[in-house]
């Protein structure tokens, strides 16, 4: 699992400065194996600082971060992490450094050491499971967003990783590529048991998530199902954050005086409702 405690992250030129401007303030969250967790917040929140000290990228000002036991602190431990939590970020065209879907995929596990045979197998089974074996001769540079996004998580996924770290993924892509990445994403939840830490600004995308934080000024606002959080209407317009369209339909309906209990999270619910 992986336990934050305590977690505080100032930014090193309110350091310089003496401003102390923090971007986590003392949060602590656990997340279990096996969760789909996605992380709210507006802009300015600490969504992908939060991320970033996940990935062993940046390293707390105070409190700890324990991945499987790990302590990210330590800094012999950097690499463990790494090699524990992969992260996919928002531009895929900043992650590409190879001339070929493969080699691209390849990267990450080569940078473990990892030799072939075992290699050539972890490639060739990411590469099929985002399915992108028609395109692995392909220059990366040439593929639309979603693929591009896709040979980005085929990456982590032969990297073995048993947490993976979405930050905004889907924030570049047009629809359909936006809905192929969050359909990979719950298979490798649901059928493969990663973990997801899933940031993102589309409620839409993070109603599929088994739990929900959402962080403001760098502290815990709220914490639940995605039911128990997108129930509370009033108290995310507060924190300046949207419900999905269809829970904000009813939650006017019900205002309005219509005998609605339990506010919808998708489509289907509403019409049943209705």
């Amino acid at each position: 699992m992986i336990k934050i405690e305590n977690l505080t992250y100032v930014y090193p030129n309110g350091e310089e400065e003496g401003q102390g401007k923090k971007a986590l303030d003392d949060l602590s969250i656990e997340i279990n194996k096996g969760d789909f967790v996605a992380i709210l917040g507006h802009n300015g929140s600490g969504k992908s600082t939060l991320g970033k000290l996940l990935n062993a990228q940046i390293m707390p000002s105070s409190g700890d971060i324990w991945v499987d036991d790990i302590n990210s602190k330590i800094e012999e431990n950097i690499w463990d992490i790494r090699e524990k939590c992969s992260m996919v970020f928002q531009n895929p065209d900043n992650q590409m450094v190879a001339t070929t879907v493969e080699e691209e995929v390849a990267f990450g596990p080569e940078n473990l050491a990892v030799a072939n045979p075992e290699l050539r197998n972890r490639v060739d089974e990411a590469i099929d499971l985002v399915g992108m074996s028609d395109f692995k001769h392909r220059n990366p540079s040439n593929l639309s967003g979603g693929q591009k996004q896709r040979v980005s998580i085929a990456g982590v996924i032969a990297m073995l990783s048993d947490y993976i770290i979405f930050d905004e993924p889907t924030a570049m892509l047009d629809p359909k590529g936006r809905k192929d990445v969050i359909n990979l994403v719950k298979d490798l939840n649901k059928k493969h048991g990663k973990t997801i830490i899933y940031i993102t600004h589309y409620m839409e995308e993070a109603v599929l998530a088994d739990k929900i934080i959402v962080l403001d000024k760098g502290k815990k606002a709220l914490e639940g199902s995605s039911r128990e959080v997108f129930s509370q209407v009033a108290k995310m317009k507060e924190l300046g954050l949207a419900v999905p369209q269809v829970t904000e339909v009813a939650y006017e309906l019900k205002k309005a005086g219509l005998g609605i209990k339990e506010l919808p999270l998708n489509i289907e619910e509403f019409l049943e409702i209705i």
